[in-house]
């Protein structure tokens, strides 16, 4: 093997270097984009490159500038939930989407036990991602303290209340759940019901307060026995429609929370012998393949998931090269898709 030269052959920045006719220290310059570089060393730099076939790598350059060139998104979610629920899976397509054209590598992370929460922060701690995506974000989730202790940039889908400092991304709940409600009630439904998610999430309260401007509005709020508690499942959709239908026999409309909880008081609607949607209109939200494939298909409040996930990518990339601590809040807007349930 030759001075300079590489195992199997390969070049090297050596190599680089002396075609180039310029120093070791030049040729890093130039692979790793710094701007300190003379143009005419720069064009050196890469035709040799380019006459070498030289590949950098990968891992010196991710050491050298303190990097792992990983991110992690993290889910503290069960498996189970993780394939039950098309929010999840549409997220991590939009992640991965925009993650495809860089160097970064995209670790899954599901969160179900208080030890492998300890577990993670073990990892972050040993500086082993360069960011977090943090998916699912419950008010008293411990998760979003120890990343800002541990100063590693994150990027939350969602948000933990109004006064989140962390960035997110997030989408119009309360501006998607009063249009859903607002539907209803234009079609000449009275007894509007809701089915909320956990309130141990701002997005949950975030269409439940949507739901109730909606109805105070009309003059039809304060009936809180209209409000049916669920947890963003299939189950607890159906739980909630048991309870809404034992309390209230002859409600006209249910305004569900996620597409996921429709779908549970679709099935207990039918079970009851109400006939969706002439007599119970029924909405969903998300607008996920749950929605367009339920019988009848489901009008739904769409959020834009798929992009919310590719914006997380994208604001997070950016924390990770800028450093500055400067923090984003997005939110994306979102659209009432109608269809034959309402």
């Amino acid at each position: 093997m030759t001075a300079g030269e590489g195992r199997g052959g390969r070049p090297t920045l050596e190599m680089v270097a002396a075609r180039a006719g310029v120093g070791r220290g030049t040729v890093s310059r130039v692979v790793n984009g710094s701007p300190h570089v003379s143009a005419q060393a720069r064009a050196a730099v890469e035709a040799a490159i380019a006459e070498l076939g030289y590949v950098p790598n990968r891992a010196a350059r991710a050491l050298a500038a303190d990097r792992t060139d990983a991110v992690a998104l993290v889910i503290p979610e069960s498996e189970t939930r993780l394939g039950a629920e098309p929010y999840f899976l549409d997220i991590v397509r939009g992640v991965s989407t925009e993650l495809a054209d860089t160097d970064m590598q995209l670790l899954l992370t599901l969160i179900r036990t208080p030890r492998e929460r300890q577990r993670l922060g073990q990892h972050l701690a040993a500086r082993r991602v360069d960011g977090v995506l943090l998916v699912s974000v419950h008010e008293n989730d411990p998760l979003p303290s120890l990343l800002e202790r541990l100063r590693v940039p994150t990027v939350l889908n969602g948000r933990r209340s109004e006064r989140e400092w962390m960035s997110y991304v997030d989408a119009d709940n309360v501006g998607g759940a009063r249009s859903a409600a607002e539907h209803l009630l234009g079609l000449g439904r009275r007894t509007v019901a809701t089915v909320t998610g956990p309130l141990d999430m701002y997005v949950a309260r975030c269409r439940l307060d949507g739901y109730t401007q909606a109805m105070n509005s009309a003059g039809l709020g304060g009936d809180t026995s209209l409000v049916a508690h669920g947890d963003f499942t299939e189950e607890g959709g159906r739980a909630a429609m048991r309870a809404l239908l034992e309390r209230h026999p002859g409600l006209d409309a249910v305004f569900a929370a996620s597409d996921v909880m429709a779908s549970g008081a679709l099935h207990v609607l039918r079970q009851s012998g109400r006939r969706v949607p002439e007599d119970v209109a029924l909405i969903g939200f998300d607008d996920s393949a749950v929605a367009r494939h339920a019988d009848p298909p489901l009008t739904s409040v769409r959020q834009p998931t798929e992009e919310m996930g590719r914006t997380m990518a994208r604001v997070l990339l950016e924390e990770i090269e800028s450093r500055n601590g400067i923090r984003r809040h997005v939110v994306l807007s979102t659209d009432l898709v109608v269809r034959e349930s309402a």
